[in-house]
């Protein structure tokens, strides 16, 4: 990695330098198929596989030897260099589903549509992300947080959470034996 005021650029393992995608478009997509939502078929080693795939761009020439350190290279990257927590901490967001509010929280924050922008490195975006204040995503995450842990809405978040319901719940991990069911009855009914 680099020091506390770079941006990764390259990743070196065992003196080899590997070009990487940084891009935060990018990096959500690999997210995607990380978290089993871009192809809920796929196990676990089998996301990781497209990951790196799709982190390193020659991941195909790179040697198998490296790709233990690329994937602790890559891990450490996700997480902007950060700490990694100690326990896995509850499920209160999705890049994907909060989209819209994450984009108009980091436009609040950083006043600029970060989408607009030809580029813009992950970690960059993250500490856009980090600096993210009151507004519509922060009052979706705490009422997540609230009903996750089972305390009692005040009046107003619990009228915004009947006229959000939509933007509030988390939509479920995808079921990969769900989604084969549904492939199999729509193929019965010709659809």
């Amino acid at each position: 990695m680099t020091g506390a005021w770079g941006l990764p650029m390259q990743a070196v393992i065992e003196d080899r330098v590997y070009e990487i995608h940084t891009d935060y478009r990018d990096i959500l997509e690999l997210l995607r198929w990380l978290d089993g939502t871009a192809a809920p078929e796929l196990d676990r080693g089998e996301r990781w596989y497209v990951a790196m795939r799709l982190f390193y761009p020659d991941f195909a020439a790179m040697p198998r030897q490296d790709w233990q350190a690329a994937t602790r290279f890559l891990t450490r990257f996700l997480s902007a260099g950060r700490p990694e927590p100690d326990h896995a901490a509850p499920r209160l967001m999705d890049w994907q589903q909060d989209a819209p509010l994450i984009a108009a929280g980091i436009q609040q924050a950083t006043g600029q549509d970060v989408r607009a922008l030809p580029y813009l490195h992950w970690w960059s975006f993250l500490s856009a992300f980090d600096a993210i204040g009151d507004g519509t995503f922060a009052t979706v995450v705490a009422i997540r947080d609230k009903l996750r842990r089972g305390k009692k809405l005040e009046p107003w978040e619990l009228d915004f959470y009947r006229t959000h319901r939509a933007a509030v719940d988390l939509r479920p991990a995808p079921d990969p034996e769900a989604e084969e069911e549904k492939r199999r009855l729509l193929a019965r009914l010709g659809a």
